[in-house]
């Protein structure tokens, strides 16, 4: 499947973000930085008023520019010392029938359609190689619509964060 995949159905196309200054980047700097950041300290930092980082912080989530807040885990820390990348090729139009049924699968921690010589790239943790053997093997070659994975094992990964 060249195409990367197609469409099964059509998704409402979202609404233009508007467009990002300098201090709404900043802002997202400082967030990718550390999610816990206060209004107060990312208004001095950014050199604003609070309510108008308050404003522009919601303004970035409405637009879906900010999609949520998390933590950076260190997952062999967190019991899933295994880490793979994984690439499918997959029936052509069956993206989001996929996508959907790889969204259930605890042990995946992104998914990306892309182009090449194969469909789907995905990042998973596992606590060891057999529960990844099993994800593989078991799990993801059973979902009707995959064709075809490819493992890559991951030998050591790093986070990478904003410059400041």
């Amino acid at each position: 499947m060249a195409d990367g995949g197609g469409t099964d159905r059509a998704e409402p196309p979202e609404a233009p973000a508007r467009p990002l200054d300098d201090i709404d980047r900043d802002i997202l700097r400082m967030l990718q930085a550390d999610g816990r950041a206060s209004i107060r300290s990312v208004a001095e930092r950014v050199h604003v008023s609070r309510a108008n980082a308050y404003a522009r912080i919601n303004r970035l989530i409405e637009d879906g520019v900010i999609r949520g807040f998390g933590a950076r885990v260190n997952h062999e820390r967190a019991g899933k010392g295994a880490a793979a990348y994984v690439t499918l090729k997959i029936v052509q139009n069956s993206w989001r029938t996929v996508r959907d049924r790889l969204r259930a699968l605890p042990e995946v921690a992104h998914i990306a359609l892309v182009s090449g010589d194969f469909d789907v790239l995905l990042l998973v943790h596992t606590p060891d190689n057999r529960t990844l053997r099993e994800l593989v093997l078991t799990r993801l070659q059973a979902i009707p619509e995959v064709l075809g994975t490819r493992t890559l094992l991951v030998f050591e990964e790093e986070d990478v964060e904003p410059p400041d």
